[in-house]
């Protein structure tokens, strides 16, 4: 089909709304012959008719209303488009938010919850590495990236950093593993180990297990903080993760914290590139950092 005119189109709507041929044509101060060429020209476009005559009124065929329907929301998208950029629409754009593929789900909806329990909101989530993301925020289709490692390339300066949060990493699993051990130490030497495979977090527990002179068992090495809630759930072993990774499984007692401090810290980021328009939720969710309201 060649490319649809959408003068034609914004023709039709009026009559269709109208139900009669002369009142639109007055509407739009065109002559009555002129926009029934017009009409006819969509359809002939088209290849079927859009209106029926019963009597003096103009009556929507099948087609005709699918048509109706679709111009409605073309033209509804339209005045949407120009009441953001004067900033005078009530509706709001979707929220397009990208995450660290490895960054805890808890934390996620966490920082959503407020945008979610809002309503009118259509959020839209996307993971991946750090370097895809930020591609998104260059290229406007992402909003704001939430990951755990702050960018410091040099492409990487016209970003704006937001430390949302910072959790203590501890050690967690099934409360007869966790209760057997009265030292740190002990605990490590000799109880298999969820850990990630990578990041800050390896690098200081490789630190931490130097220091208390022990060689890890390690059950499972893993790039998902998902997976890392999924493995201490199945008693695979002690997970080493932030406690939001675990959060409802320490709520309800299925997993308990080992009482020892590992002196080492995960931060949370969001990561926004300066707009004209930013979209109106996400100065909400920042705020609630500033606040001090943890995630």
């Amino acid at each position: 089909m060649d490319r649809l005119n959408y003068h034609h189109l914004r023709y039709f709507r009026e009559v269709a709304h109208e139900g009669n041929l002369s009142r639109a044509a007055e509407r739009l101060n065109v002559a009555q012959s002129a926009l029934s060429s017009q009409i006819r020209t969509l359809e002939a476009r088209l290849g079927h008719a859009l209106f029926e005559r019963v009597g003096r009124t103009l009556v929507l065929t099948e087609v005709g209303r699918i048509t109706l329907d679709h111009a409605d929301r073309i033209f509804g998208v339209g005045e949407e488009l120009l009441a953001t950029l004067d900033r005078s629409g009530s509706a709001e754009p979707p929220l397009r938010v990208g995450a660290l593929s490895t960054l805890s789900r808890n934390f996620q909806i966490a920082f959503l919850r407020p945008a979610m329990a809002q309503g009118g909101v259509d959020i839209v989530l996307r993971s991946g590495s750090l370097p895809v993301l930020l591609d998104g925020l260059k290229t406007l289709s992402l909003d704001a990236v939430l990951t755990t490692q702050a960018p410091v390339g040099e492409d990487d300066a016209g970003f704006a950093v937001q430390r949302l949060d910072e959790q203590p990493v501890r050690v967690h699993g099934a409360p007869a593993r966790v209760d057997r051990h009265a030292t740190l130490t002990d605990l490590l030497a000799n109880e298999p180990l969820i850990v990630p495979t990578g990041g800050d977090i390896r690098q200081q527990l490789e630190g931490l297990f130097a220091r208390h002179g022990v060689t890890p068992r390690i059950a499972a090495l893993v790039d998902d903080m998902a997976m890392v809630r999924l493995l201490a759930r199945e008693d695979a072993g002690l997970a080493v993760a932030p406690s939001v990774v675990l959060a409802d499984e320490i709520r309800t007692g299925r997993v308990k914290t080992a009482p020892f401090a590992l002196d080492i810290v995960e931060p949370f980021y969001a990561v926004t590139a300066p707009r004209k328009y930013p979209h109106p939720a996400l100065p909400r969710l920042l705020a609630r950092s500033d606040a001090g309201v943890p995630y």
